[in-house]
């Protein structure tokens, strides 16, 4: 269809008019909420363990220094960087198609053409020579959802980069800690195996003086070959504890550095929870996932515009001459302008196939939305629980341990004035060692728990892009 240029300009100035996309316009999703969490000791407060920096959650320099490394290293990461690169460049591809697409075109032929003179056979060049301009009228939005739909789908894969380091935060500083905590037990257990060393050789010195018998000797030989078996298990687990945290960094498996053993780190003087409400902006996959239902939400906007006619204005600028040097000549030029409007008059039910399709994707994306966010709320919760039942749980052990260290000095005693036999010094030897490795593992739970509770509240969301700590 051509169309003059008053009626050209009318089009343009429709357009310019047409403020208002097809399609529903986003509204956040209805959520549950609850004024506090479960689990909370203590009145509710604004401020949260989300809003500090990881490496002022975790200050020991060691750990700092192989968490700067793996968020320079991890090829994860790495990969999930790249997929926001890919989710940016979709915006610019999308909404390219708002603009005028300008080309260019030049041929050249050689023919004959008897059509207009059949007498005439003559042969002759052609060459060409223009410019060409399309531009879609975003009447009715279509353009405009569809980069709306990109714009979300890139904030969605920034927060699984965030999501990304955060895990990879994490995972550096629990594997770590864990770490500490085999170191721990690797010292107990050797402790206990020279404990048990000198019980044997106590008894075997008696046996061979005459005052007691080959039974004590062999059955404090069985104890002290049962605790040392447990050396090379924790050694091995400490070795692969090692190449987790060295791929993590993105390395070679090898050998990783220690700062304070477990017994010198220290906890936040304060790990406050913040408003349930506020994990809706500080959590990277429940705001991944509300970009997900902004996405499917725009996307319904675009399957409604595939309905409506779409208008586009044409334009071409050129020259075309018989004679090469003539097709810049103003004699040969060559141009038009004109409008055109396609529209779908039957398809055989697609389209309203396809608006359904997007209609029920959006609502899965709402559903997935909500899960998300009560598994959020679920989460911190849990956690908080956990590091109170922790705190006393700890506060058990250590009593225990107190109490068998304690037990293990009387019974010796005991036995040296002969009051208690050798089954009561091996028996409390044997209480000991269990009650002071699961002290140890008590231990790190509590520093596991508190990594817990930093993701799961979405911590160091005011970070943005960069990670890494100011350099002094």
């Amino acid at each position: 269809m051509r169309a003059s240029s008053t009626q050209v300009a009318a089009v343009v100035a429709l357009a310019l008019l047409a403020g208002c996309a097809v399609g529903p316009n986003y509204e956040r999703p209805a959520v549950a909420s609850q004024p506090e969490y479960r689990g909370l000791v203590g009145p509710a407060e604004a401020a949260s363990l989300a809003d500090l920096p990881w490496w002022e959650v975790f200050e020991d320099p060691v750990l700092q220094g192989l968490v700067e490394t793996a968020l320079e290293s991890n090829l994860d990461l790495r990969k999930a960087v790249a997929r926001v690169d890919q989710a940016r460049e979709g915006v610019g591809i999308a909404r390219s198609e708002i603009f005028p697409q300008i080309g260019g075109q030049a041929g050249a032929a050689r023919q004959q053409s008897p059509i207009i003179d059949p007498s005439d056979n003559r042969k002759f060049n052609v060459f060409g020579a223009a410019f060409n301009a399309a531009w879609e009228v975003d009447l009715w939005g279509r353009i405009r959802r569809s980069t709306q739909a990109a714009e979300a789908n890139f904030l969605a894969s920034d927060e699984a980069r965030r999501g990304v380091l955060l895990s990879l935060v994490s995972g550096v500083a629990g594997a770590y800690f864990e770490l500490l905590g085999l170191d721990l037990q690797l010292a107990v257990a050797a402790e206990n195996v020279v404990s048990f060393q000198e019980t044997l050789d106590y008894f075997d010195r008696r046996y061979r003086g005459g005052a007691g018998s080959r039974l004590q000797v062999t059955r404090a030989e069985a104890a002290l070959a049962q605790v040392a078996a447990q050396v090379p298990e924790i050694e091995t687990r400490i070795f692969a504890k090692e190449n987790q945290i060295a791929v993590l960094l993105g390395r070679p498996p090898g050998e990783i550095s220690r700062g304070g053993s477990l017994d010198e780190q220290l906890m936040p003087p304060s790990t406050p929870a913040g408003l349930p409400s506020e994990l809706l902006e500080r959590r990277p996959d429940v705001r991944a996932a509300e970009e997900r239902v902004v996405q499917a939400n725009a996307l319904v906007g675009v399957a409604v515009a595939n309905f409506l006619p779409r208008i586009g204005l044409t334009a071409l600028w050129g020259g075309a001459s018989t004679d090469l040097n003539e097709v810049v000549d103003p004699t040969s030029r060559a141009w038009s302008y004109g409008a055109e409007i396609t529209a779908p008059l039957f398809q055989g039910g697609r389209l309203l196939a396809e608006r359904r399709a997007q209609i029920a994707l959006w609502e899965e994306t709402v559903a997935n939305y909500q899960s998300t966010l009560l598994n959020a709320f679920a989460d911190v919760s849990n956690v908080l629980t956990l590091r109170q039942k922790l705190a006393e749980s700890r506060v058990h052990s250590q009593r225990e341990v107190d109490a068998l260290l304690e037990s293990v000095r009387l019974s010796r005693v005991r036995y040296e004035q002969g009051l208690a036999s050798y089954y009561e010094v091996l028996e409390a030897q044997q209480q000991l060692f269990p009650a002071q490795i699961s002290l140890a593992r008590v231990r790190t739970s509590e520093f596991l728990a508190l990594i817990a509770l930093y993701r799961s509240l979405g911590g160091g969301w005011q970070l943005g892009t960069n990670w890494l700590p100011p350099q002094p």
